[in-house]
């Protein structure tokens, strides 16, 4: 699949940080260009909260991450980019000069893509020399977590960029949308000018605050709009007869003086007083890190419930994440066995903010996940890929013991080391310790035992050649350790 190298973000804040933290999350170096004092700061927070983020949205094994650097000019920023994601302020005026400054420097084969939010891509490419790899790609906030990129091309654009484009957002966890036709806001803006202008007469009106009128988004036609969309919502209000019982059945109301949003409300001071009190009143309480935080736990949470519907196979970003994961568990690095009679190190790994409870410390779930990734990297390692898995074979965790013996604390670096004991292929027994790597200090022990099941005849089975091979030299390496001392302990078993 084709994929991006290096990426080029001209214009950080809230849009250019989210792109930079989507791109470097992904393993891609950036270059960032922003005149603006503290751009640094500003994107920093903005990736901080991308990588808090990601450590809730996926398991999944992100690549290294991209090396970020800022610089100090466009022509600087866009050298080696096949991506440069132009996010500056809305004014034609102004991304036009940056476009064609970025189109002057950049490799001619260069994808260049402009976060505007309405502005035509023709009237943006006017004074370019290679105006055929310039589109919009309109992303959401925050674009670490929403995958959405709207793509539109203008009078000069080549439609295979378009579907370049397509293809490379794919590889960073993203669905690119390609518009038929290029429109004033594109098709997402449109909508929610539509429902703010309505939204802003009912509270002009006093029909009700802010508060009420983002209750009645969040709690009913939202989650609906969060898994289905529009279209698809309203054909199962059609019931069996679908979308044209619906259209018969509601279209005349479409000429009932039901809404204003042919009338433009008038902003003025009185109207900007009362919705900035209102949502001062609603949110007020919040910093904005510490909304922007709970919103991409909530993000993260709707996207983790869509992945596990439909049976599993996923619905919606829910379906997406499964695909990005899917991809990136495919890209992974792939371990070398270093077999010796010594334990095997499976994991390196951090606590970060969204592993620790109240108290600072990292949660008992954590110390699971902890020693769950180590014996993936142990099943990665003989051989027991995705790959293996999707032939139908696989290890299953059928017992586990964990000792709990120390706290591990937010930012603590953690590795894990694993001893395979006697077994015969069919059963895989390991015991494994959780350290802190600033002191070496023992944190938790798991020993753990698998069975191999091959789904096709249902039932447990030696491993396939190639997997058994690579697990009997651990299982021979490690024969000549002694037995761990609470290998084999009960609950409760005195030391």
């Amino acid at each position: 699949m084709t994929k991006i190298n290096k990426a080029a973000c001209v214009g950080g804040g809230v849009i250019g940080g989210a792109w930079a933290a989507r791109f470097l999350l992904s393993g891609i170096d950036v270059n960032m260009f922003d005149p603006h004092p503290e751009a640094e700061r500003i994107v920093g927070e903005v990736i901080a909260n991308a990588e808090r983020a990601y450590a809730m949205l996926t398991m999944a094994p992100l690549p290294p991450r991209g090396k970020l650097s800022f610089v100090k000019s466009i022509e600087e920023a866009v050298q080696g980019a096949d991506w440069i994601q132009e996010s500056v302020p809305e004014r034609v005026d102004l991304k036009r000069g940056v476009l064609t400054q970025i189109d002057a420097a950049a490799d001619p084969k260069a994808l260049i893509g402009s976060s505007t939010s309405g502005i035509l891509p023709t009237d943006l490419q006017r004074d370019m020399k290679h105006p055929e790899r310039l589109f919009v790609a309109h992303p959401y906030n925050p674009v670490y977590l929403l995958p959405l990129a709207e793509l539109v091309g203008g009078e000069k654009t080549s439609p295979a960029v378009l579907e370049d484009a397509k293809a490379k957002l794919a590889t960073i966890g993203m669905k690119g949308v390609i518009l038929k036709k290029e429109i004033e806001a594109f098709v997402g803006d449109r909508l929610l000018e539509a429902v703010w202008r309505e939204g802003l007469w009912l509270i002009k009106d006093d029909i009700c605050d802010t508060e009420t009128l983002d209750d009645v988004i969040r709690y009913s036609f939202g989650m609906r709009w969060a898994q289905m969309g529009m279209f698809e919502t309203y054909r199962i209000a059609g019931g069996e007869a679908g979308m044209r019982h619906f259209i018969a059945q509601f279209g005349p109301c479409l000429s009932w003086p039901w809404t204003k949003l042919t009338d433009v409300v008038d902003l003025d001071d009185e109207l900007t007083d009362k919705i900035a009190n209102q949502s001062d009143s609603q949110s007020g309480a919040y910093g904005i890190r510490e909304l922007e935080r709970i919103r991409d736990e909530n993000l993260v949470g709707i996207m983790h419930a869509l992945k596990g519907a439909n049976g599993g196979k996923g619905w919606g970003s829910g379906k997406l994440l499964a695909e990005f994961e899917a991809h990136l568990w495919a890209n992974a690095q792939k371990p070398e066995a270093k077999i010796g009679a010594e334990p095997i190190r499976l994991l390196d790994t951090k606590v970060n903010p969204s592993w620790v409870d109240y108290n600072g410390h990292m949660t008992e779930f954590r110390y699971n996940q902890c020693f769950a990734d180590s014996a993936d990297a142990l099943l990665r390692l003989i051989g027991v890929d995705m790959d293996y898995v999707a032939a139908g074979h696989s290890y299953y965790t059928v017992e586990a013991h964990n000792q709990w013996l120390d706290e591990a604390k937010l930012g603590d670096a953690l590795y894990v080391k694993a001893q395979v004991l006697p077994c015969d292929g069919k059963k895989l027994h390991t015991f494994m310790w959780l350290y802190r790597a600033s002191d070496d200090a023992l944190l938790a022990t798991c020993e753990h035992l698998m069975l191999h099941v091959a789904s096709k005849e249902g039932k447990v089975l030696p491993p396939l050649p190639a997997v058994k091979d690579k697990l009997q030299q651990l299982i021979d390496a490690h024969a000549c350790l002694p037995l761990p001392a609470n290998a084999g302990r009960v609950v409760g078993q005195r030391k």
